[in-house]
């Protein structure tokens, strides 16, 4: 009886949040590290159809990582990063877009619709503009070019609220359409940012595979749960937002500023780990926001 009476309870303290965000959009971003272990990406799409379930509008932006990597390998592609992010040649761009239109989104769109959730998949370029990005090195003033990589520059975002209307869980490929025609590669938190900024989400998640902005990354006790956006700067200057973080802070600062309540930060590996950072009072990982309180 004890155990019956704690599950309504866990069921209770839902309540507000489910009715706090009802009928808002939550724009989530899985990396593809999330996507490797079977049981981890069924884990949290399980949590984005409960999500629709309860009345939120879900919208899923997911990379392609290591499934890239190996489909481009089997063809005999290096695999070239600068930055962080993926040179993307014409033989490339074709790889990165076959795994992600063709394999990656429909896996996706398949097991939300396996968990009783309505969804369908949206291809990037269909709905993303994006210009080339380029990039001027400060050490050496050389011009740094990723090829068919692009910045996203106008969201069309009629499909998406067209879906969402519908009750339909959009599932959406990093992808863009270049001013050449081309399809370009979209780093994924940037999309994600894009999508969330031209549909004033109330909040942007990014799953991945760390526990949210550590002060001590050796120290998971050293979390910070909630940072705002004017001491993202200082903790840039201090080290403690670095490497592949201050790119994803930064984006996370302009989607806030662009409109967005809050943006999370949460570790993946944690089972069910989207809904206790959105339906319970102390969640688990960090959340960006404006102003505190």
């Amino acid at each position: 009886m004890q155990e019956l009476i704690q599950k309504a309870n866990v069921l209770i303290e839902a309540l507000p949040h489910i009715q706090k965000f009802r009928g808002e959009i939550i724009v989530v971003k899985i990396g593809g590290s999330t996507m490797e272990e079977k049981n981890g990406i069924e884990k949290v799409l399980l949590d984005i159809a409960f999500m629709a379930c309860v009345g939120l509008r879900p919208v899923v932006v997911h990379g392609g990582g290591k499934a890239i990597s190996r489909a481009m390998k089997e063809k005999g592609l290096p695999a070239k990063f600068v930055k962080g992010l993926r040179v993307t040649d014409e033989a490339a761009a074709n790889v990165v877009e076959q795994v992600l239109n063709r394999e990656v989104n429909p896996h996706i769109v398949h097991t939300l619709e396996k968990l009783g959730c309505t969804a369908r998949g949206i291809h990037g370029e269909d709905i993303l503009d994006v210009e080339k990005l380029t990039e001027v090195d400060q050490e050496t003033g050389d011009t740094l070019d990723w090829g068919y990589v692009g910045n996203v520059v106008e969201v069309d975002d009629d499909p998406i609220l067209a879906y969402l209307h519908s009750q339909i869980v959009p599932v959406i490929t990093p992808l863009g359409w270049g001013p050449d025609e081309q399809v370009y590669n979209i780093n994924a938190d940037d999309a994600a940012s894009a999508i969330a900024q031209a549909l004033k989400a109330r909040k942007l998640v990014y799953l991945s595979d760390v526990p949210g902005l550590l002060r001590n990354p050796e120290d998971k006790t050293t979390l910070i749960s909630t940072l705002k956006i004017a001491d993202v700067e200082k903790l840039i200057g201090l080290g403690v937002i670095s490497g592949g973080m201050i790119p994803k802070v930064q984006g996370s600062v302009r989607a806030i500023k662009a409109g967005v309540r809050k943006v999370h930060f949460i570790d993946a590996a944690m089972p069910h780990s989207l809904l206790l950072e959105l339906f319970t009072d102390k969640g688990v990982g960090t959340e960006i926001v404006k102003e505190v309180g």
